[in-house]
C-alpha cells in the first residue's frame, strides 16, 4: 500500500526565490541548531515563496506520477479496513488537506526551502522557518531522500522514518525556542505536553483537515507529536548522539516510535502471514503490505473507545495484508492479519473487532459468533474472522461463505 499522504508529505516545489523578512535570519537559525545537535550546515540552503494555487497545481502533478492502479489499491484497503468511508475520495481529500495545511517545507529532492506566500514574519512563522531547516539539517548529513527510499519497502516502517524526520525537526523547533529564550537547549516537560496534547483544530479555519476521518488527521498529526516524543526520549537517553542514532539505526515500526524502550532494545515486529483465500484462482493480487500499531490503534479507537483502542493496540506483535480482486466483477477481497503477545491479547481484540464489524457496516449479519471465530455477510460481502492460538486472521469481501 503506497501511502499517499506520508508521498506528498515529503513532495518536490520547483519555484522561483523571492523576498521575506524571516528569510534574513536564516544564518542565525543555522547557527542555533548547530550548537543544539553539534551537527554543521556544509552549505547554503537556498529558498523560495510559492502561493496556494501553485502549491495545489503541483501536488495534483505529483498525484499524476503513482501508478492509479497504486492509488485505487490503498483506497480500497483503507475502506475495506474501515478506516475511511465508502465514498471518501483519497487523491482528491488528500490534494485538498495538504494545500489546506501548508505553511512552509523542506524539498529534499532539490535541498530547498520553501514558503507560503502571504506568511506573516512572527513568532510562529520564526518556528515554522526553525523546523523547515532542522530538515535541511538532517539531510546534509543523512540524506534524506535515500532515508525515504529505503524504508518503502514497509508501509509502517515508512511512517516511523517519517516520524522520525517530522519528530526531530518539532523537537529542534521547540528546543531552539527555549534557547532564544534563555532556557537549556532542551525541551521542558511542560511544553512537550503541551505541543503533543493540542490537536484541536479550528472547523472554520481548517476545514478539510477538521472534516477528515480520523485515520487521516492521525496519520498527518503523528509524525509530528509521537515522533517528537520519541526523539526526546532517545534523546533523554543518549543525549546528542540522538540527532544522528535515529537516521543511522531507524525504527522499523510505529510500534517502536510510540514505546522508544522497544527501539532501545531492537526488538522489531513479528510480521504474520495472511490467510489463504479460498478458490485462489479467481482472484487476482493488487497490493500487499504490513499493519502496525497505529493501524490498529486508529481502527479500535474508531469503533469503540480511545482508551480501550490504544490499550489492546499496545499489546500487537505484528500485522500484514493482502489486498485481491475477483477476475470477474472487480470486487475487492482483503485478507489480513494479526499476531499479538499472548494468547489473551488476541482474544481480547477479537472481542474489540467484533465492534470495528458492527461500526464499519451499515448491514451486518452474524452468522455464527463464538469466543474464537465470527462469520457472517456484511456491506462488502461474506467475511470470517477467527483466532488461532495468539495470532487473528481476516477474510473480508469473500462471495461465498466459508467454514
Amino acid at each position: 500500500m503506497k501511502r499517499l499522504l506520508a508521498y506528498l508529505l515529503l513532495t518536490a516545489l520547483p519555484f522561483q526565490a523571492a523576498e521575506w523578512p524571516l528569510f534574513s535570519e536564516i544564518g542565525t537559525i543555522e547557527q542555533g541548531l548547530s550548537e543544539i545537535t553539534g551537527l554543521s550546515f556544509t552549505r547554503h540552503v537556498p529558498y523560495a515563496l510559492i502561493n496556494k494555487e501553485q502549491l495545489r497545481r503541483y501536488l495534483e502533478d505529483r498525484v499524476k506520477e503513482i501508478k492509479p492502479a497504486d492509488i485505487r489499491a490503498e483506497e480500497l484497503t483503507l475502506k475495506l479496513l474501515g478506516l475511511i468511508p465508502p465514498d471518501f475520495d483519497l487523491r482528491q481529500n488528500t490534494v485538498d488537506l495538504l494545500t489546506e495545511q501548508a505553511a512552509a517545507f523542506y524539498d529534499y529532492n532539490k535541498r530547498k526551502l520553501f514558503v507560503l506566500e502571504g506568511s506573516d514574519a512572527g513568532s510562529e512563522e520564526r518556528m515554522v522557518l526553525v523546523h523547515e531547516l532542522a530538515h535541511a539539517l538532517a539531510d546534509q548529513h543523512f540524506p534524506l531522500r535515500k532515508y525515504v527510499r529505503e524504508g518503502s519497502q514497509s508501509d509502517d516502517g515508512s511512517t516511523a522514518r517519517l516520524a522520525v524526520m517530522e519528530g526531530q525537526a518539532t523537537w529542534l523547533m521547540a528546543a531552539y525556542l527555549s534557547k532564544l529564550g534563555g532556557g537549556p537547549a532542551d525541551v521542558p516537560d511542560s511544553v512537550l505536553q503541551l505541543m503533543t496534547s493540542t490537536t484541536d483544530s479550528s472547523p472554520g479555519q481548517y476545514p478539510v483537515f477538521s472534516q477528515a476521518p480520523p485515520y487521516i488527521r492521525d496519520s498527518l498529526v503523528f509524525p509530528y507529536n509521537e515522533g517528537m516524543l520519541f526523539q526526546n526520549a532517545v534523546y533523554k537517553k543518549l543525549g546528542r548522539q540522538a540527532f544522528a542514532e535515529v537516521f543511522r539505526h531507524p525504527p522499523v515500526s510505529t510500534q517502536q516510535i510510540l514505546h522508544p524502550d522497544l527501539y532501545m532494545s531492537h526488538t522489531a515486529p513479528t510480521i504474520p502471514e495472511p490467510p489463504a483465500v479460498p478458490a485462489h484462482r479467481d482472484v487476482r493480487e493488487l497490493a500487499d503490505g504490513n499493519l502496525g500499531e497505529f493501524d490498529f490503534r486508529v481502527l479500535l479507537s474508531q469503533y469503540t473507545t480511545k482508551e480501550e483502542g490504544e490499550q489492546a493496540a499496545t499489546h500487537l506483535a505484528g500485522g500484514a495484508y493482502a489486498l485481491f480482486e475477483y477476475k470477474h466483477g472487480k470486487l475487492p477481497l482483503l485478507a489480513f492479519a494479526s499476531t499479538w503477545d499472548s494468547e489473551d491479547s488476541a482474544g481480547k481484540y477479537l472481542e474489540l473487532y467484533g465492534r470495528v464489524l458492527h461500526g464499519k457496516w451499515k448491514k451486518l449479519e452474524i452468522a455464527s459468533q463464538t469466543a474464537s471465530e465470527i462469520t457472517g455477510h456484511g456491506d462488502s460481502g461474506y467475511f470470517r474472522t477467527w483466532k488461532d492460538g495468539a495470532s487473528v486472521y481476516h477474510l473480508e469481501g469473500l462471495q461465498s461463505p466459508v467454514h
